[in-house]
């Protein structure tokens, strides 16, 4: 039986090795702890077969469903599979950096102006918002765009998050200890219903914004699914995102942050418009989102991170 993301063992290094990588941080800067990463990513790649296996996977179909589209990718060697374990050991200092404060909003750039604008506006007229996000790239820098990319605004931009309380846990926590102003109000989606849609609805009405992966199945739901091909492959998505985001009634935007040159994250927005039933809405929406999905990630494939069976067990020799 093939594994879900949720039933393998959290990836996060031990809470004191990440409070020791924090107290590096506070003396030392970001360039130590960025270079103590470059080890611990070697290591996580040497010793975890499973790491391996799925970062060749995912790059393998990647490249494969590029090349037969005629499409630009990576190639999925060795290398470029070590520079995905690497990518994401460092995403995680950049989420450090994000947490506590640190991270410069200017390191930020939309490339969809039109969805910028209209995020822009709709916070300018205190407008909900519902962002579905992935695990392509660090979504996470968006936090400091809240806290500081709007000009002139007389007020804190709360966002309310929903992840997974039982994969995340160390480093959940470990994020909550550094965090140096919290607008950020944190869901489990293992524990979704009816209290918590009512009271994320009254946040989307007093201007709040609401961030949701659309690319992983909730551990509380995973009967709740849609297939959809994903890289020529077929793929399980939660629906239960989807149904959620039409549910609230508030404008709904596909949103990634990938780490370009010189540390710049390249931040891509979708704005999703659609005019028709609650049944064809929120299958249009599946639709579009696993478009933007396949878009970024093929652009992007190391910083792709899924290592778990997402596109089935494939019979790859490690």
């Amino acid at each position: 039986m093939t594994k879900k993301w949720y039933q393998m063992k959290e990836q996060a290094a031990g809470e004191k090795r990440l409070m020791f990588l924090w107290y590096v941080y506070r003396i030392f800067g970001k360039r130590i702890v960025q270079f103590f990463t470059i080890f611990v990513a070697f290591f996580a790649f040497v010793l975890s077969k499973d790491v391996r296996k799925y970062a060749k996977i995912n790059l393998s179909v990647i490249y494969e469903y590029c090349k037969k589209n005629s499409l630009k990718t990576t190639k999925p060697d060795i290398f470029n599979q070590f520079k995905t374990v690497l990518n994401y050991a460092l995403s995680l200092v950049d989420k450090m950096e994000t947490f506590c404060g640190d991270f410069d909003v200017k390191r930020l750039c939309f490339s969809n102006a039109d969805a910028a604008d209209a995020m822009r506006k709709y916070v300018a007229q205190k407008k909900g918002m519902f962002f579905i996000c992935s695990h392509t790239g660090l979504i996470d820098v968006m936090r400091i765009y809240t806290i500081k990319g709007f000009e002139n605004l007389d007020r804190e931009i709360f966002v309310n998050v929903f992840l997974s309380e039982s994969q995340s846990q160390i480093f959940n926590n470990f994020i909550k200890n550094i965090s140096v102003k919290s607008t950020v109000r944190t869901y489990p989606v293992e524990n979704i219903d009816m209290e918590t849609s009512v009271e994320i609805q009254e946040n989307l009405n007093n201007g709040e914004l609401a961030f949701m992966a659309g690319d992983r199945l909730s551990p509380g739901s995973s009967h709740l699914s849609f297939s959809a091909e994903l890289f020529g492959q077929r793929v399980e998505f939660p629906a239960g995102t989807f149904r959620f985001a039409q549910l609230m009634g508030v404008p709904v935007f596909f949103i990634a942050a990938v780490k370009g040159k010189k540390g710049v994250y390249n931040v891509y927005m979708h704005r999703f418009e659609f005019s028709g039933t609650k049944k064809e809405t929120i299958k249009a929406m599946q639709n579009e989102y696993v478009e933007f999905v396949q878009k970024v990630s093929s652009m992007y494939p190391t910083q792709f991170y899924h290592f778990y069976p997402l596109f089935g067990e494939k019979n790859i020799n490690i």
